[in-house]
């Protein structure tokens, strides 16, 4: 539940951002009557979201022994990859996002109103949407259980309780002169992403191990479920947030620590290069 919170919430977040900067610019140049417009063009990336996510997840349970455990493979990687990508684009693009969307938005009311503003939020709501739907089917074949009905519900609970505080918070930034701090949001957030993410490409791994498809090398290099079993609730939830595996194959744990350092050292590199840039605006 835990994951499927964060990654709805960081998701949802920045889709309220989006919706909000475009009904604040639609505001700002009295053109409000286009207001629902964004509405239909947001409830509609929400359905087409939502059926993503039950057909990838229904898809996934159809399968069988090795199907189910490469489809599983390639859903964590890919999820892990695009993940990883977000990251990095948003630290990229969030001091920009406002001006460029305000900039469509403009573009949109004069040209062909109505539709183009609706394809302006359909678009970029899908496009977190579709995001979230893939890493919400990763986190719960990573945290699945034999009590199918209990993953579902818990992935069901992290989902909707991450969009309504996103829902929240965005509507309270917009709304009030209450302000978050967006950037260090951000940060905090993508911290806990790169850990989740990596605990996404060892899980991919240890698919393809199960299938023979990366040989484990070692197939246990430690086996720590004695003291701490990655069937109990704690094992479980670091699973699921963290990537944790009792007993795990060096491949998994060279994918693991290869990616949380070469990823760490970039976004590291990144944010330096953000907080001088900042630094260098305001000067």
């Amino acid at each position: 539940m835990l994951p499927t919170y964060l990654l709805s919430l960081r998701e949802g977040l920045e889709a309220a951002l989006i919706i909000g900067i475009v009904l604040g610019a639609l505001t700002k140049i009295r053109r409000t009557n286009l207001s629902p417009a964004v509405w239909l063009g947001t409830l509609s990336a929400v359905g087409v979201c939502i059926l993503a996510a039950i057909l990838l997840t229904v898809f996934g349970l159809s399968l069988e022994e090795e199907a189910e455990e490469i489809f599983e493979g390639v859903t964590m990687l890919i999820a892990a990859g695009i993940l990883t990508w977000m990251i990095f684009w948003m630290g990229k693009q969030a001091r920009f996002l406002k001006g460029e969307l305000e900039a469509g938005v403009n573009k949109a009311a004069s040209s062909t109103g109505k539709r183009a503003v609706f394809w302006l939020a359909f678009v970029a709501v899908v496009r977190e949407g579709i995001e979230l739907a893939l890493f919400i089917t990763a986190a719960f074949f990573v945290g699945a259980t034999s009590d199918v009905s209990n993953n579902i519900a818990q992935t069901l609970a992290g989902a909707i309780l991450g969009l309504g505080t996103a829902i929240l918070l965005g509507y309270t930034i917009f709304a009030t002169t209450v302000r978050l701090d967006l950037r260090r949001f951000f940060q905090v957030t993508g911290l806990l992403l790169i850990l989740f993410a990596a605990g996404l490409v060892a899980h991919g791994v240890h698919e393809f191990n199960e299938v023979g498809l990366i040989p484990p090398v070692i197939e246990h290099i430690w086996d720590l479920n004695a003291v701490l079993d990655e069937n109990s609730v704690m094992g479980l939830l670091l699973k699921t947030l963290f990537g944790y595996n009792g007993n795990p194959s060096l491949t998994e744990m060279i994918a693991y620590f290869g990616y949380l350092i070469v990823i760490l050292f970039l976004w590291r590199r990144e944010n330096t290069v953000q907080t001088q840039a900042t630094a260098g605006a305001q000067a």
